[in-house]
């Protein structure tokens, strides 16, 4: 049987992974995987995330079936948190996932069951896992402009002529916030351009809502999707607790659509509940047990808000230290819109000769398209890294 596979290619991030942790080099600086990282290094479990463990432990009295659609109080804790009241909750069904790519994978699977002719526009550049999960649900892909290499930031005008070229064959996938990877986002005004743009060709949007919270705050980063929710009449999305709540290994997210109405919610719903039972049959608690505690309890959310928006500030402390320490070095304005872009990640427009260069001489560490994770700077490496990235690029 096996012998008619071929080796399957490796996931980059992980590959890289890999090669850090057999670097012995001191003081080499991981900039691959997205996860946040404190000055010391570690990824830290939130205090509410431990409060809320911790209660769940001494109080639990099952482990009994959740049910297909999991943890139903995480999941309307969810779409609170996400859309808050942008649309009417009669039109608004959940079910909670295994991760943000659990949520993905379910929505693509229901959208192919829905419109099995559609395709599915990726934003150039985008998470790299967007396309080939698309591609395995089975749809034709394609890609709409996003990223400027020379200015940094949004390709808006050609963005806005693909998608005005669209029709009701097309699934746009839409980075809710903080654009993984090149951290340049949509402003306010360009949001509304972009509903309105789907409202007049009918495209039909999927978001992915991976960051909430890491760009410019719980609130600020839902616009984009609450403009959506306001406007078109259905549409889905996938949100993510990895990040936000730093629940990386407990794989919590949810699967939401909005149907044009509460009929049509339901029937798309049973269709979304009936790819969830035909797959994983249903997914774990724990974790959204954890969050659903946090945001149904004042304190607990408070708590969260405050060590969420801690993190934010940091991100955002990194990428002007970055962009100054890096002018200070070069009396150049090349890197100041690592400064001006929001979450984790930012694109720094390096050659793939120029990483490895900095791999090899610096312990520095990046995806070959240099995509960096601002969030795994420490403070004492900022310096650092601005020395080598000048020393490389000069």
């Amino acid at each position: 049987m096996f012998e008619t596979l071929s080796k399957a290619p490796q996931d980059k991030i992980f590959a890289l992974m890999a090669e850090i942790a057999a670097d012995n080099r001191p003081g080499k600086i991981d900039l691959g995987i997205g996860v946040y990282k404190d000055d010391d290094g570690n990824t830290p479990i939130m205090t509410a995330v431990k409060k809320a463990e911790e209660r769940i432990v001494s109080t639990g009295k099952t482990k009994t079936y959740i049910g297909v659609a999991g943890n139903k109080g995480f999941a309307n804790a969810m779409v609170k948190l996400s859309l808050g009241d942008s649309v009417a909750a009669d039109r608004v069904r959940a079910a909670q996932a295994p991760g943000g790519t659990g949520a993905l994978w379910v929505l693509l699977t229901l959208l192919k069951r829905a419109n099995p002719d559609a395709t599915v526009w990726i934003s150039d550049p985008s998470w790299p896992n967007h396309k080939p999960m698309a591609i395995a649900a089975g749809f034709k892909v394609a890609e709409y402009p996003y990223f400027d290499p020379t200015t940094r930031g949004v390709r808006f005008d050609d963005l806005l002529r693909t998608l005005d070229g669209l029709g009701k064959n097309d699934i746009v996938l839409l980075h809710g916030c903080c654009h993984n990877p090149t951290g340049a986002n949509l402003t306010h005004e360009q949001w509304d351009q972009v509903v309105a743009s789907l409202k007049r060709t009918g495209a039909f949007p999927l978001v992915d809502m991976a960051y909430q919270g890491f760009g410019d705050g719980l609130e600020e980063d839902a616009y984009g999707l609450r403009a959506i929710a306001r406007e078109i009449e259905e549409f889905v999305c996938a949100t993510s607790c990895s990040k936000n709540f730093g629940l990386y290994r407990e794989r919590v997210g949810c699967a939401m659509l909005i149907g044009k109405n509460a009929t049509e919610a339901d029937t798309a719903n049973s269709q979304m509940l009936n790819v969830i039972r035909g797959a994983y049959s249903q997914p774990p608690d724990h974790g959204a047990e954890i969050v659903r505690m946090i945001l149904e309890d004042d304190a607990l959310r408070q708590e969260w808000m405050d060590e969420l928006e801690a993190m934010r500030k940091r991100m955002v402390h990194n990428r002007t230290a970055l962009s100054e320490a890096i002018r200070k070095r070069s009396n150049s304005t090349d890197f100041d819109f690592v400064a001006d872009h929001r979450g984790m990640f930012s694109l720094l427009g390096l050659d793939e000769a120029t990483v490895d260069h900095l791999k090899a001489e610096n312990a520095v560490y990046m995806l070959d398209d240099s995509r960096v994770n601002i969030a795994g700077l420490a403070d004492e490496r900022i310096e650092r890294l601005a020395d080598a990235i000048v020393s490389a690029t000069r």
